[in-house]
């Protein structure tokens, strides 16, 4: 026999109306179903809870021992089915690098003003989806395009590319550059969360010579290193200075979209006011 949340109910609602009469009235039921739950649970768990042997009744050191662990997982049952419960959880944001660029300050101060009864949570995932199609994160700022299945993605945003290069690189002397100016370097790519691939460059002139990182931090490393230049967004030569990297504006690059991405079935309920705050943020609003 399973135990259900209902024998729980049961015996503590005995327990507290120490009257298997009292117990039946308070839970809608009859007296011997009342009898039998109970005769059910201690089969269940080899032990007498309750002493019936005298007009009222009372919990055996067994009983009392029980009692505790019922109530509370009674309770935690309770509240992970409730509703407001529910609309209060932490809403968890992922993000790959940068975050919201120079909007993440904005948007994590007017949430707490806004929302302090559902705590924003800023969580950096290196993975394409910073966690998302995982269910790591509740939603997500992206940069690029996304096409996982079973996600939502709305454009709040565009960024300007820029190149980093190993501080000491000729190419830093420059001002600005374009993509043909990185054409005969070593391209260090970040293959699990960045957005930058060969096919930024036109057929025919690509690079020929790529290194492979896994975050933004090795990215970084390598670049610093001289061991290559790298190609990413406005925002993270604002958000991830490096001593070791200069930035420069790529002029003929394509900007970067910024999307907030949320699951397309069992949304947190506090995705819409977060796509609504991020929109406001953007606007200038």
């Amino acid at each position: 026999m399973s135990i259900e949340l209902r024998h729980l109910r049961c015996f503590l609602a005995i327990a507290e109306e120490s009257s298997l009469t009292r117990a039946a009235a308070r839970l809608h039921l009859t007296q011997p179903a009342v009898s039998r739950t109970l005769a059910a649970l201690e089969q269940h768990l080899g032990a007498r809870l309750v002493d019936r042997s005298t007009h009222h009744l009372a919990l055996t050191a067994e009983g009392r021992a029980f009692h505790d662990r019922a109530a509370a997982a009674l309770a935690a049952f309770e509240a992970a089915v409730d509703p407001a419960r529910l609309r209060h959880r932490p809403l968890r944001l992922g993000h790959a690098w940068s975050a919201f660029g120079p909007y993440t300050t904005p948007l994590l101060r007017r949430w707490q003003r806004q929302h302090p009864e559902t705590p924003l949570e800023l969580l950096r995932i290196d993975d394409r989806t910073a966690g998302l199609a995982r269910g790591e994160v509740d939603a997500a700022l992206l940069r690029g395009p996304v096409d996982a299945p079973g996600l939502v993605t709305e454009e709040l945003a565009t960024e300007e590319r820029v190149a980093a290069l190993p501080a000491d690189s000729p190419l830093a002397d420059r001002t600005d550059l374009t993509l043909g100016d990185l054409a005969a370097e070593t391209i260090v790519l970040n293959t699990v969360s960045g957005t930058t691939t060969l096919a930024l460059w036109p057929a025919g002139a690509r690079p020929a010579a790529t290194l492979t990182v896994a975050n933004t931090d090795d990215w970084l490393t390598a670049i610093a290193a001289g061991r290559g230049t790298g190609v990413s967004s406005a925002s993270t030569a604002a958000l991830h200075p490096h001593p070791g990297v200069a930035y420069r504006p790529l002029t003929d690059a394509p900007p970067l979209p910024v999307v907030l991405a949320w699951r397309d079935a069992f949304p947190h309920p506090a995705t819409g006011a977060l796509v609504a705050m991020a929109r406001e943020i953007v606007s200038g609003d």
